[in-house]
């Protein structure tokens, strides 16, 4: 496959996968692409590494998200590259390629679906459909400049989508226009939760553990949402410390990783690339009373966040505490920013929650994103504040 067929290194390599949409709907004109986590009846869904292409046969189904977005009349153009079994935030795949990042070709396309932020953001799409467990849409959405959803857990069908953590996984999309991104939810969320959104909250943490140049270029987003929705109320959302998140996140995702690969992995000794072995060694041995303790710490935070929003309240920060790393970085360096996005990205979830990303500024060259959260069930109204958000801020689609 040549660099023309295959821009920015989005797709997965060999024949692209092409299907056309229904002639009329709502997405009618809009072309899609989607993760190689997702089924499409007839091929052989990869999952981001060669032995699991190997060892399963073509679908026999397509997975609904999929079918939603062609019914709607959306043409589907491809399939995108994914970390190798969407185990990664980086966007790296040792098998397939990793991604160019069309917004800072020199830094990460962020992960695990990198080849659907790739191909929005090259403009070689007008949306794609992703996976979010640890924060793999939102963050390749952070690092690429674009708009990009995590729903609420459960509000769109994984049906023929291959898991990494059930409990935590959701079907997000990408878009480079909030409008796009709207359109496409649609289409695939349920009817919308009653009541507006307000008032607005500033987590204090999560500011605090953004790069400080990161919180001065997002000051002029949240001054634009404070007109839509009034001045803010810092609150306290993590007195026990972002890390403890992310270390109770990391056991309790690597109990459900191991329980839904690990049979596959123990039968075929795959090989990884780094990182993703790292990642599959520990939830190999993780401690069965860590991942307790996880789980037991995710209720908690779950019950705290569903009562600090369950009137409509939003929540609003910095959706990346960084821009993407360099390519060239050292696994360390993208292990420490590992640790503190993920403190940030397990917020939403643990609770559920839904979190719309937009593309608002660029610090040091590359892209950083803004978060709006909510309870539950808000994901249309999530997107209808994007949407206006985007007008208010003068952000461009």
């Amino acid at each position: 496959m040549t660099d023309s067929q295959n821009p920015f290194g989005a797709f997965v390599p060999g024949p692209r996968a092409e299907m056309p949409g229904a002639p009329s709907g709502p997405l009618a004109g809009l072309t899609f692409a989607v993760k190689d986590l997702f089924d499409i009846a007839g091929l052989v869904t990869s999952y981001g590494h060669p032995l699991w292409a190997e060892t399963h046969g073509p679908a026999v189904a397509t997975a609904p998200a999929v079918l939603a977005c062609l019914q709607g009349g959306a043409r589907m153009v491809g399939k995108t590259i994914t970390m190798e079994l969407a185990y990664g935030l980086t966007g790296e795949n040792a098998w397939q390629g990793t991604p160019t990042n069309p917004a800072a070709p020199d830094r990460m396309p962020g992960g695990s679906s990198a080849g659907s932020a790739a191909a929005v953001a090259g403009r070689v799409c007008d949306f794609a459909l992703g996976s979010d467990t640890g924060g793999s849409v939102r963050i390749p959405a952070s690092y690429c400049g674009l708009y990009g959803i995590r729903p609420s857990w459960g509000a769109v069908s994984l049906a023929g989508a291959a898991p990494l953590a059930p409990s935590y996984d959701t079907c997000g999309w990408f878009a480079s226009d909030p409008e796009v991104l709207r359109r496409v939810g649609d289409v695939l969320l349920p009817a919308p939760g009653a009541g507006p959104l307000g008032p607005l909250l500033r987590p204090a943490e999560v500011w605090a553990n953004a790069d400080a140049e990161v919180a001065s270029a997002l000051t002029h987003a949240m001054t634009a949402l404070e007109r839509l929705l009034g001045a803010a109320l810092t609150v306290s959302v993590a007195p026990e410390g972002l890390p403890g998140f992310e270390a109770h996140f990391r056991a309790s995702q690597a109990e459900e990783a191991w329980a839904s690969l690990g049979p596959w992995v123990a039968k075929h000794n795959p090989e990884f690339g780094p990182g993703v072995a790292d990642r599959f060694a520990a939830a190999r041995v993780m401690d069965p009373a860590r991942a307790a303790a996880g789980r037991a710490f995710r209720r908690g935070i779950a019950a705290r966040m569903r009562g600090l929003l369950g009137g409509g309240a939003v929540m609003a920060y910095p959706t990346s505490p960084c821009p993407a790393p360099r390519r060239d970085a050292p696994q360390d360096a993208l292990q420490a920013v590992r640790v503190r996005t993920i403190g940030v990205t397990a917020i939403a979830g643990f609770a559920g929650l839904p979190e719309v990303t937009l593309p608002v500024a660029r610090v040091g060259g590359a892209p950083v994103g803004f978060s709006l959260v909510a309870a539950p069930g808000r994901d249309r109204a999530l997107l209808d504040l994007a949407v206006a958000l985007a007008k208010e801020a003068g952000i461009g689609g």
